[in-house]
């Protein structure tokens, strides 16, 4: 990992920067899988079980902004170590939930945990890492967490076989735990942050999330819609892959083959997706992530084997690994320093709509046409959203902006 000219080197803050993140996506990758069958087992039907999958995701989705006004207002460390140890009690309280409706609650609970752990740490990387390195401790950041998922139900895996599905939740409460451990024991990393000055060289006032929106609303409306395209873009693959290789005859264990394939691939990308960014531009990974997931959803419907179906999501999965941190990597370029961590959550926000809204879209066109046409809709959706991306992104990028000096491998 690279070591900048001001001696800022992702080596040395690992552990505290990315550590909490880490441990934390281990408990959701353990959690993840058994939301739903948890809730069967609870009493719900086959439909009421999919809602709850929902829960955690609009829940993060609502707290998007006011997890950043409370990083911003209780710091990086403190932020995560409260939401470490509320992540574990929500987490424990999903595990031993009686009923549907104290599950409900804990799933609830936990998504709020998720925005600040990410905001928190995207928060400290905005402020501590140079212009020369900043994608790349963001796409780390994105990686750590991609890992953590990876590895999270492999370990859920033998508890849910002994313990049944409520079980993985343990492995959560030990995740959040161990997040809040890490951060309470790390050095304030908040210290590297430039502070806010105003003209009088005293720390300036806070400034509200409505200000910071119309202070920072020509970023927001221009780089901030290609942000909404490229979490539409993203998200519309996970649930359009999956129905298409049924429409096609493939069976459960080959979808899940297929998407093995592809996380694999994007596993491997997110640090060589941050070094481009930094040593060539942003709209070097931008524009080949909305391009990459856009031909493959365009392309997707032309497929009818597991080879073929396989293919194109091992492509999608380059556009997908490719675009590790970018998102995070856009708001820390365009985020003041008055006003930070909101202006994260409002960015948040916009990525989350994108992230939420692909099922809208797919479900609204397959509805109405078919799935292959609902790929092909967001395929296009996709395509002009890395144009649009090309169109303002240079404005706001580092690299165009001023030369970059310093970091290296």
């Amino acid at each position: 990992m690279g070591v900048a000219e001001d001696g800022f080197s992702l080596r040395r803050v690992a552990v505290p920067a990315f550590g909490p993140t880490a441990l934390w996506s281990v408990g959701i990758g353990a959690s993840l899988p058994v939301i739903a069958l948890s809730a069967r087992d609870l009493g719900a039907s086959v439909s009421v079980a999919a809602l709850f999958v929902g829960i955690q995701t609009v829940s993060e989705l609502v707290s998007a902004v006011p997890a950043g006004v409370l990083v911003d207002r209780m710091g990086e460390r403190r932020a995560l170590v409260v939401a470490g140890l509320a992540d574990a009690a929500a987490s424990l309280l999903a595990m031993l939930a009686p009923s549907l409706w104290v599950y409900a609650l804990a799933m609830a609970l936990s998504g709020p945990t998720g925005a600040v752990f990410l905001l928190a740490r995207q928060s400290y990387l905005t402020a501590a890492a140079p212009e020369s390195m900043r994608a790349r401790a963001m796409s780390t950041l994105g990686g750590v967490g991609r890992l953590g998922l990876f590895v999270g139900p492999f370990l859920g895996a033998p508890v849910v076989e002994r313990y049944g599905p409520q079980a993985a939740f343990g492995i959560a409460v030990v995740a959040g735990l161990l997040a809040a451990g890490v951060a309470a024991a790390s050095p304030d990393l908040g210290a590297h942050a430039v502070p806010a000055l105003a003209d009088d060289g005293e720390p300036a006032a806070r400034v509200g999330v409505l200000e910071v929106v119309r202070q920072q609303r020509a970023v927001l409306l221009t780089v901030g819609l290609g942000v909404l395209a490229i979490g539409l873009a993203r998200s519309s693959r996970v649930v359009v892959v999956p129905l298409w290789a049924e429409h096609v005859g493939l069976s459960a264990a080959q979808t899940s083959l297929v998407f093995g394939a592809a996380g694999l691939v994007e596993v491997l990308l997110f640090y060589p997706a941050g070094s481009l960014m930094d040593r060539r531009g942003r709209v070097w990974v931008a524009l080949p992530v909305t391009v990459l997931l856009g031909i493959g959803l365009l392309v997707l419907p032309l497929t009818s084997s597991l080879v073929a179906v396989g293919a194109v999501a091992v492509v999608m999965g380059v556009g997908n690994g490719l675009g590790s941190g970018i998102v995070m990597t856009l708001g820390a370029d365009a985020a003041p320093v008055r006003g930070r961590a909101a202006f994260l959550g409002v960015w948040r926000l916009l990525s989350l709509v994108g992230h939420n809204g692909a099922s809208v879209v797919v479900g609204a066109v397959a509805a109405v046409a078919s799935i292959g046409t609902a790929s092909v809709a967001v395929g296009a959706l996709a395509l002009l959203g890395g144009g649009w991306l090309l169109r303002w992104l240079p404005a706001y990028d580092p690299r165009r902006r001023a030369p970059v000096v310093g970091g290296s491998d």
